[in-house]
C-alpha cells in the first residue's frame, strides 16, 4: 500500500440524481450546510429566501429554478474529503448525467414522497445498476402528504429492481409529520421545520421505553413500535458488504426544504459508503492505491468565470496522486503537459490546488487541448471508456442573426460543443452547421448561452429528421456509392468522421438492407 492509501480512504465521490423536482439541488445545498461549506443555505425557487441554490449559478439557472449542467462541490465533514455532483434531472440533459456517473463511486438517488418513483429515475437506475454503483434512496417532501411508506418501499423495489432496507423511517407526514426514527443509530429524530439553518435532534435509545409517548402521542407511538417491528420481520438485516455490490438500497426518508433527516444520511453515508473504487480501462484494471497519476475528463465547461470566458475539464482521478506543475501524458496528443493552476470546485468557486488524490475531481484550464473522454496519465498509455455521446433525436439547422458578430458565434458554438451540451455536424452537401440534441430545452439553452456568454445571436431553422448515425465500412467502393448516393444527407461531426442523417426510420432499414457491408452505430463509441 502506498503513502497516499490513507488519503484516498477519506474521499466519498457521489452523484445525487432523480426525476426534475424531487429535491436535488435542495439536498445538495443542505449537504453544503452541514459540511459548513455554506451557513445560510439558499432555495432552487423561493420567495421568501432571495439566496439562490449554490450549485445553480448559471444565470439561466436561477431564472427557470432548474439544474442545466452538473456542478461539482466539495466539502470536509468529519475528516472525510466529499466530493458531491448535482445533476441535472431534466431529461434533455440526461447525457451530462450518464457521464456524470461514470466519475463517481456511488450515488444518493432522491424519490418525491407524493409522486414516487419517476421515468427519468427508472433511466439513470439503469445505468447504475449497468456499472454496479451502490444506491442509497432519499425520500424527499414528508412535510406534504404523500404515498404510504410501506406502499412506497414496494414500488422503489418494484420501479428500480433493487431490494430495499428502510434506515429510518417516518412518524406520520404532511401537517401531522413529527419526525424519524433513525433505525441505523436507533435514536429518534423530532421535527422542528428550519429552512436555512440546522436544527438539534432529540436522543432516543430504546423505542420499547414509555419515555416515547412524552415525545409523541401514544397512538403515534404504537404504531411507530409496530411499524419497527414489521420492517424487523420483513425486510433483510442491512450488510454494508450486500450495499456496496449494489444488490441493496438503503432508505433514508426527511425533508431536504425543512432540512430534516438530512443529517441521519449523511452520517450514514460516511460510515457505509465506499471510498474511491478500482476503475476498468481498456488495457487494464486502474487500482486507485497505485503510485502513478491516471484520470480522464469526464465533463467541460465553458464560462465558469464570464470575465475570463475559461474553459474547464473536469477530470477525475482514478489513481495515485496528482500534483501541481508536474509533467503529464495527454495520451490522445501523445504529449507531455503541466498545469500550473488546478483548481478544486464549490460549484463557480474555485480555488487552486496544490495536489489531489484518486476519487478527487479537479478542473484544469482548458485552451482547446481536452475532448470527453480524454486520459491523463503519468506516462503510460491507458484509455477509459464508457464516455458515449449518444445519437440525437432532434435536429435543427444554427444560423448567424447577427453577420458583425460571426467570430464570437463560431467559438461559442465550439466551445459548447467541447462541452457536450449537444453534436453539431457540418452537412457535406451544403456545408450549414445542423445542432443535434436529445431534446428541446437543449436548443433553448444553447441559443440563451451565446447571447449572454459570448454576446453572438443566433437563429434556428427547422429540420426534419430521424436519426444521426455513424458510418463505417471495410467495403471502400460500397461506402463511395453509399455517399455518393446519399449525398444530400451525409454530414462530418467534430472529429471529421462520416455521419449519415437519416430522414426517416423506413430510409434507415431500407439503406441497412441495401448496403449489408456498411456499419451503422448510434452511439460516437464504436
Amino acid at each position: 500500500m502506498s503513502q497516499y492509501s490513507k488519503e484516498i480512504d477519506k474521499r466519498r465521490t457521489f452523484a445525487i440524481i432523480s426525476h426534475p423536482d424531487a429535491g436535488k439541488t435542495t439536498l445538495t445545498e443542505k449537504l453544503l450546510l452541514f459540511g459548513g461549506a455554506i451557513h445560510v443555505a439558499g432555495a432552487v425557487k423561493s420567495n421568501k429566501i432571495k439566496k439562490t441554490a449554490t450549485s445553480d449559478w448559471m444565470e439561466i439557472e436561477k431564472q427557470r429554478g432548474i439544474s442545466v449542467a452538473t456542478s461539482v462541490m466539495a466539502f470536509d465533514y468529519e475528516d472525510h474529503k466529499i466530493n458531491i455532483l448535482d445533476t441535472p434531472g431534466h431529461q434533455d440533459f440526461a447525457e451530462d448525467t450518464f457521464r456524470t456517473l461514470t466519475a463517481v463511486d456511488s450515488v444518493i438517488i432522491v424519490v418525491d414522497v407524493a409522486k414516487g418513483v419517476e421515468t427519468q429515475t427508472r433511466k439513470l437506475m439503469e445505468v447504475c445498476r449497468m456499472r454496479k454503483t451502490p444506491v442509497i434512496v432519499f425520500v424527499n417532501k414528508m412535510d406534504r402528504d404523500g404515498k404510504d411508506p410501506f406502499d412506497l418501499l414496494d414500488e422503489i423495489e418494484e420501479e428500480l429492481k433493487i431490494n430495499v432496507r428502510p434506515l429510518s423511517w417516518p412518524i406520520d407526514m404532511g401537517q401531522r409529520f413529527k419526525g424519524v426514527y433513525n433505525i441505523f443509530e436507533q435514536k429518534l429524530d423530532l421535527y422542528t421545520p428550519s429552512k436555512q439553518f440546522v436544527t438539534e435532534s432529540v436522543e432516543f435509545k430504546d423505542i420499547n421505553n414509555p419515555e416515547l409517548e412524552k415525545h409523541i402521542d401514544s397512538s403515534l407511538a404504537q404504531k411507530l413500535r409496530a411499524d419497527i417491528e414489521l420492517i424487523e420481520g420483513v425486510y433483510p438485516e442491512f450488510d454494508v458488504e450486500t450495499y456496496l455490490k449494489g444488490d441493496i438500497a438503503p432508505v433514508f426518508f426527511g425533508s431536504a426544504l425543512h432540512n430534516f433527516g438530512v443529517r441521519e444520511l449523511l452520517d450514514c453515508f460516511i460510515r457505509i459508503a465506499p471510498s474511491p473504487r478500482a476503475v476498468q480501462a481498456i488495457e487494464r484494471v486502474v487500482n486507485p492505491y497505485e503510485d502513478n497519476f491516471t484520470g480522464f475528463v469526464f465533463k467541460i465547461h465553458a464560462n465558469m468565470d464570464p470575465n475570463h470566458r475559461s474553459c474547464i475539464a473536469f477530470v477525475k482521478i482514478c489513481s495515485g496522486r496528482f500534483e501541481r506543475n508536474a509533467n503529464y501524458k495527454h495520451v490522445r496528443f501523445n504529449k507531455g503537459m503541466r498545469f500550473s493552476s488546478p483548481t478544486a470546485f464549490m460549484a463557480q468557486k474555485k480555488e487552486t490546488v496544490d495536489e489531489a488524490f484518486a476519487g478527487d475531481i479537479i478542473g484544469l484550464p482548458d485552451t482547446g487541448n481536452f475532448k470527453i473522454g480524454d486520459t491523463l496519465t503519468s506516462g503510460e498509455e491507458l484509455h477509459f471508456k464508457g464516455l458515449p455521446s449518444f445519437s440525437p433525436e432532434m435536429f435543427k439547422y444554427i444560423e448567424n442573426a447577427d453577420p458583425m458578430k460571426a467570430k464570437q458565434l463560431a467559438k461559442g458554438i465550439e466551445q459548447l460543443m467541447d462541452e457536450g451540451v449537444a453534436q453539431l455536424f457540418v452537412n457535406q452537401f451544403n456545408n450549414r452547421k445542423i445542432i443535434g440534441t436529445v431534446g428541446q430545452l437543449q436548443f433553448e439553452v444553447i441559443q440563451y448561452r451565446l447571447l449572454h456568454e459570448y454576446g453572438a445571436q443566433c437563429k434556428w431553422e427547422p429540420l426534419s429528421l430521424y436519426k444521426a448515425c455513424w458510418i463505417e465500412s471495410d467495403n471502400a467502393v460500397m461506402l463511395e456509392n453509399f455517399k455518393k448516393r446519399k449525398m444530400q444527407y451525409m454530414a462530418r461531426d467534430k472529429e471529421g468522421r462520416d455521419v449519415y442523417l437519416a430522414d426517416s426510420s423506413y430510409v434507415l432499414t431500407m439503406a441497412q438492407q441495401d448496403f449489408p457491408d456498411i456499419k451503422f452505430h448510434f452511439t460516437s463509441e464504436f
